[in-house]
């Protein structure tokens, strides 16, 4: 994507939000709202890939995660993670992705998450950064990926690059009784190839919420002109009453682009 002062926006979407949801995001699209779509591509949804290819709008693949299967922290899962890994290249290669982000996963150990990242060889390949901990079906997981020193080991040794989700820095901080901005710079210091942004209802959560910008109460002056350069690629990252109501998202992008000034 080229690069210019005005921020390239991204929708997320998951590779089941076919029909209407797709009808929608091209005509945003066509309306220049954005200026590529994130893709979650859960596993066993290949038969999708036709309709998301006619589309015809840039693409950023997001690999599936713990929940659908993907764990790259434990060794025992390699084998999972390779089969579920291949469609993701596929996903990847038939939409002409730019990058395929991944998380690295929950549990286990970063270099286990290394090693089944670098034997990949994936030269599209991003690490995401998460928080300390999430939660699934009630359970508390501690999450590999949370401080800059395993983003760090995690670029070195995978050579890949880097996705900073702004929410996750601010919870993994916050667990880890840093300070919110002194954690955000020292990540950003990594050169992010691109970012995620939501908003939070509480500015001491934990485990990110997905508030929709100006819902919560982050001050998105704050994260603009200090975290994101003018020409960043961002997706906003937050939850809809339905994954179609894409007039929602429209909104978001129009308030984030008010505190950017309109870049």
């Amino acid at each position: 994507m080229s690069r210019t002062d005005r921020f390239h926006i991204g929708l997320k979407l998951w590779s089941v939000n076919t029909g209407a949801c797709q009808r929608e995001a091209r005509c945003l699209y066509d309306a220049g709202v954005y200026d590529y779509l994130e893709l979650y591509a859960v596993p066993g949804t290949a038969d999708t890939l036709p309709g998301w290819k006619a589309l015809g709008i840039p693409c950023v693949i997001h690999a599936a995660h713990f929940k659908h299967g993907f764990n790259l922290a434990r060794e025992d899962c390699a084998a999972a993670n390779l089969r579920i890994y291949d469609e993701m290249r596929r996903f990847a290669d038939e939409l002409g992705a730019q990058y395929i982000i991944f998380h690295g996963g929950t549990f286990g150990c970063i270099e286990e998450t290394v090693r089944q990242l670098a034997a990949l060889h994936e030269p599209r390949a991003l690490i995401e950064n998460k928080p300390a901990i999430t939660r699934n079906e009630g359970k508390i997981l501690e999450c590999r990926g949370a401080t800059a020193d395993e983003i760090r080991l995690v670029l070195q040794g995978a050579g890949c690059g880097f996705c900073l989700d702004i929410p996750h820095a601010l919870c993994a901080a916050n667990y880890m009784q840093q300070e919110q901005m002194s954690m955000l710079h020292e990540m950003n210091a990594m050169q992010p190839a691109m970012y995620h942004l939501a908003d939070m209802m509480d500015a001491t959560l934990y485990i990110d919420d997905h508030t929709p910008l100006g819902k919560g109460v982050l001050e998105m002056r704050q994260f603009i002109p200090s975290i994101l350069a003018p020409g960043a690629m961002l997706t906003i990252e937050t939850n809809r009453t339905s994954p179609d109501a894409l007039h929602e998202f429209e909104q978001e992008v129009k308030l984030f682009r008010a505190f950017a000034g309109g870049r």
